[in-house]
């Protein structure tokens, strides 16, 4: 079973920068792909890389992420006033990131219209699988 988890901003807006990447890194290794409501610090994604890099086992290959920003506007002075009304707002995190486990999301492709999550069955699935078919030829 694939689970997606949509984790909204203020869940994670009150947490330690730290706890952030613990929590989102947990989610991860639970075999849950999550969709974040904005965006990471740099300093945030750089850490979840690392911690990522640290904790990669037999069991726990590690994370695929994406980041996808807000449509580009052009310059219109409107436009950018509202863009820039909207940056102080919300702190400079619109958009939206996606990251799951390796064993799961093989990849993330992202164009101007559309977001393809390419996955594989989780080991797991694929175990599950064959010990119900052993199962029902007993």
């Amino acid at each position: 079973m694939l689970t997606i988890q949509f984790v909204p901003y203020h869940e994670i807006e009150k947490l330690s920068s730290a706890k952030r990447v613990k929590k989102l890194l947990e989610l991860a290794k639970q075999d849950k792909i999550i969709l974040l409501e904005g965006r990471l610090k740099r300093e945030e994604e750089t850490d979840l890389i690392k911690k990522t890099m640290e904790e990669i086992s037999p069991r726990f290959k590690g994370i695929e992420l994406a980041v996808l920003y807000p449509e580009k506007e052009d310059d219109a002075l409107l436009k950018k006033a509202k863009k820039e009304m909207i940056n102080l707002l919300l702190g400079d995190r619109q958009g939206i990131t996606i990251l799951g486990p390796a064993t799961i999301l093989k990849e993330i492709k992202k164009d101007p219209n559309k977001i393809e999550l390419l996955t594989r069955e989780s080991r797991r699935l694929i175990k599950k699988k064959r010990n119900n078919n052993r199962n029902k030829r007993r």
